[in-house]
């Protein structure tokens, strides 16, 4: 196609991360029209339409009978991804499939076949596969800026306020969600370990709840065995309490090790004999706050160019798994196996 050839897509969900979407779109992928913005509450929908000059639905099905795009980002509750991808792959849409990929095992291979069946192009948006520090971590790992790797820390924490007046998110209820913060927030810390530390092999750990009314977990701790033998910790917490200075990652090599600092200041450090005193590489949050837009143009790029994904989306089956793996090792108490 040519340059000025254009993406129209329907914005499904016109929450929190449809505006993160939309900025994306807005700032980093030209190629992108949103023609269409799609939410059961109406007033949303047309809120963010009229700001963009696109049309309101209040479905997606009303959408895709009577809307022009040519293909629709799902920001959906978890438990609703299978039925609203397949609709948009029997309507010949290309499709934007947030993360968790569905809610079971079963479920996304269902999405996935149904997706190859159809011959459209299907991401499941990572953001993290476009985080820019990460990708250099694993760029000084390969070129041996600290030598073998012998192990890691990974830490996700998400400030959470709820209103107990207001009703139950659907995130806090296991049937929509598919789980607690492993399973959400916590897949963009798996994504980045998988990155930068090869696949998972097998997963252990404990999770707890403390917030009122949730079901699924909202704090938990594991331990992540690489297939390479590298083990990990990762914690993952939901907390509105205060909270110390928070490493998302560390990377610890027999020569040094590579620190990557959360916030707005924090940077991707390098520490090894040339640099004892630790390097600021690039900003990690410079690294990160493009990711939106770069994930969503390289959809643009695969479906008017061809162009391959950065993560095709088979890729995305490895956190649904790691998490599931979890849960299962919540209840046996052991070493749970990610891939059968």
């Amino acid at each position: 196609m040519t340059e000025e050839a254009t993406l129209r897509m329907a914005l499904v969900g016109c929450g929190n991360i449809a505006r993160a979407h939309l900025h994306g779109i807005q700032t980093h992928a030209p190629r992108i029209k949103v023609t269409a913005c799609v939410d059961s509450d109406l007033e949303r929908a047309q809120s963010m339409a009229e700001s963009i000059g696109a049309e309101a639905f209040q479905s997606l099905e009303d959408a895709l009978q009577h809307g022009s795009f040519d293909s629709v980002d799902l920001m959906l509750p978890h438990d609703a991804h299978e039925d609203a991808a397949k609709s948009s792959f029997e309507a010949g849409k290309h499709v934007v499939l947030e993360k968790p990929i569905s809610t079971s095992i079963e479920s996304a291979e269902r999405i996935l076949s149904a997706a190859k069946t159809a011959g459209i192009v299907l991401m499941v948006a990572e953001q993290a596969q476009y985080w820019l520090d990460v990708l250099k971590a694993r760029e000084l790992i390969d070129d041996g800026a600290i030598g073998q790797v012998l192990t890691a820390q990974a830490a996700f924490y998400d400030p959470t306020r709820i209103d107990p007046d207001e009703p139950v998110p659907w995130r806090f209820i296991r049937e929509k969600s598919g789980g607690g913060v492993f399973v959400d927030g916590g897949a963009h810390w798996i994504r980045p370990l998988r990155l930068m530390l090869g696949e998972v092999e097998e997963v252990i750990g404990a999770t707890g709840t403390h917030v009122p009314r949730r079901e699924v977990e909202s704090y938990g701790q594991s331990l992540i065995r690489f297939q390479s033998g590298v083990v990990a910790s990762f914690q993952a917490t939901l907390t509105a309490g205060r909270t110390g200075p928070i490493v998302d990652f560390r990377i610890t090599g027999a020569d040094g090790e590579i620190v990557i600092e959360r916030g707005r200041e924090g940077n991707l450090m390098l520490y090894n004999s040339e640099h004892p005193r630790g390097n600021a590489v690039i900003s990690a949050f410079e690294g990160k706050v493009g990711s939106y837009g770069a994930e969503l143009a390289d959809f643009c790029d695969a479906v008017l160019d061809g162009k391959e994904l950065a993560a095709p989306p088979e890729f995305a089956m490895g956190e649904l798994r790691t998490a599931l793996a979890l849960y299962r090792s919540e209840q046996s108490g052991r070493w749970e196996k990610v891939w059968d």
